[in-house]
């Protein structure tokens, strides 16, 4: 005897449609599972039995032995739970699945047959519709995540009685509705309002201000040195309320990710706030690009389309800083194993800052610094070249005075800010389909027309700083990007001298 069964899982970021093969032989009471199953899928067994048992049933009698095809691949998570425990009933008690061959089953069991939520609903759905597979089955915790693919029928379930009790009538619970339209759900689900927080809140600090607005306009990463409490992180979290809102497919794109890593809010449907990732300078290399047995996204990656914040950034292990070296440039991370390798997305604007020096007050107006010149340049000797070169800007954060505290008037509000980040991203994705801070080298050429003048400055740069040819190219790109700001097609004098003064940070010999 023998039945089939549809169900998913995830390698990466992105689904695939599992097989669940279940025959049944003579013999003793149990089951095993083949077809590169993992721990939480081996101990599914015990789960099945006991589910099956409180949700009223008879154990089934004789041996099972369930496949998940395709074998070569590897299957991990309880979601197998639902297609297992439904296969073993129907080939127990005569159920006719027929009607259900083209449907996906995916869930995890508690031991009460009820069924809870599990992780990589989002990108299931996707597969199954992409395979026509239009009716899915899923613990209902999970059904406002389904519900965001269009095109498939979406069946909510408490528990496994339920489940059998429908099948035996041949039908399903009502389908939820699917959402429609990304303007419906941001009506039914609004954005994030990022904690009130507001570029208004911030006094003085004008250059940072105008850094983080030019960082913002052409996704380009920044590092902030200066004093403790000159108002660094407070910059650094007020960023993300300056930048564009999320598209449509952006915003899917960062649910898988976070769907996949299980960090979906329970009450979240679909993220519209571009992520702010803010990792302790304890972190573990996994942690930061991803990793594990099955690999799963690290930080960097749970920042795509948004911002990754690494304060006190000389406090991170060395070798955590510079496995951000290949995801900066390649805007993707792939995380090998002996068995398996997957890819994440990284892409997002790194915000950096730090002290310039071990004590905190080399540049310091109010305190002295008691570091010695060998003891700063350990300091920064902790970031590498290549590293720093990968930073398209890098300023000074001072500490403001005691009468600009209290006599700063207030500034522009965030609103007005993203107005401007907003229009420079529309002029940038129509010329290129790019931002600037990912224009390729061909790109590179046919955006950036230079006056003479320009090109003038910039030459006389290259001969003097001794400028890299990333170095060169992240000039153009944040001179591209302040000339957008602007609504200028050519760039022009201004724009490529303002570029070059947040280039030569770190040729100061530190700030």
């Amino acid at each position: 005897m023998f039945t089939k069964i549809f169900s998913g899982s995830i390698k990466g970021i992105n689904g695939f449609i599992v097989e669940v093969e279940v025959d049944k032989a003579k013999g003793l009471p149990g089951h095993t599972i083949v077809g590169l199953p993992g721990t939480a899928v081996k101990e599914s067994r015990d789960r099945i039995r006991a589910a099956i048992k409180n949700s009223g049933f008879a154990s089934p009698l004789g041996f099972f032995t369930v496949n998940l095809a395709p074998a070569n691949l590897k299957k991990e998570g309880p979601l197998f739970d639902l297609p297992i425990a439904l296969g073993m009933l129907a080939l127990e008690y005569n159920f006719n699945l027929n009607g259900f061959a083209k449907a996906l089953f995916i869930g995890e069991l508690s031991l009460d047959g009820s069924l809870r939520p599990v992780k990589g609903v989002l990108p299931i759905c996707l597969e199954a519709r992409g395979q026509g597979i239009k009716k899915i089955v899923l613990p209902k915790p999970n059904a406002a995540e389904a519900s965001l693919i269009t095109d498939l029928e979406i069946y909510p379930i408490e528990n496994l009685l339920e489940l059998i009790n429908h099948i035996k009538g041949q039908t399903l619970p009502a389908a939820c509705l699917n959402v429609k339209a990304f303007g419906q759900i941001a009506a039914a689900e609004p954005a994030t309002v990022y904690d009130g927080l507001d570029f208004s809140e911030v006094k003085g600090q004008l250059v940072a201000k105008r850094a983080l607005e030019i960082a913002a306009a052409g996704f380009h990463n920044i590092l902030m040195v200066g004093p403790p409490g000159a108002g660094k992180s407070m910059l650094a979290k007020r960023l993300k309320t300056i930048l564009p809102p999320l598209s449509y497919s952006e915003a899917l794109e960062v649910t898988k990710i976070y769907s996949v890593s299980g960090k979906l809010l329970s009450n979240e449907h679909l993220i519209q706030g571009r992520p702010f990732r803010s990792p302790h300078h304890s972190i573990s290399l996994a942690g930061m690009v991803g990793g594990g047995t099955c690999p799963l996204p690290g930080e960097i990656s749970l920042a795509h389309k948004g911002i990754l914040f690494l304060d006190e950034l000389p406090e991170y292990e060395r070798k955590t800083l510079e496995s951000l070296r290949q995801p900066l440039e390649d805007k993707t991370i792939t995380v090998s194993r002996v068995q398996d390798s997957s890819a994440f997305p990284a892409d997002f604007i790194l915000v950096a800052a730090m002290n310039p020096c071990p004590c905190g007050h080399y540049t310091d107006t109010t305190e002295r610094c008691a570091c010695s010149p060998s003891q700063i340049r350990n300091y920064w000797g902790k970031l590498s070249g290549p590293l720093l070169e990968r930073i398209d800007l890098l300023i000074e954060v001072p500490r403001l005075k005691i009468n600009e505290l209290a006599n700063c008037p207030t500034s522009e509000g965030s609103a007005q800010i993203e107005k401007r980040t907003t229009r420079a991203w529309q002029i940038q994705l129509e010329r290129s389909n790019l931002l600037n801070a990912n224009l390729t080298t061909k790109e590179i050429k046919l955006s950036c027309r230079l006056g003479k003048d320009a090109a003038d400055i910039l030459k006389e740069a290259v001969y003097k700083f001794k400028l890299s040819g990333r170095s060169f190219d992240k000039a153009l790109k944040v001179s591209r990007t302040i000339a957008d700001l602007e609504g200028e097609a050519q760039i022009k004098l201004a724009h490529v001298a303002e570029a070059l003064q947040y280039r030569f940070a770190e040729k100061r010999g530190g700030l």
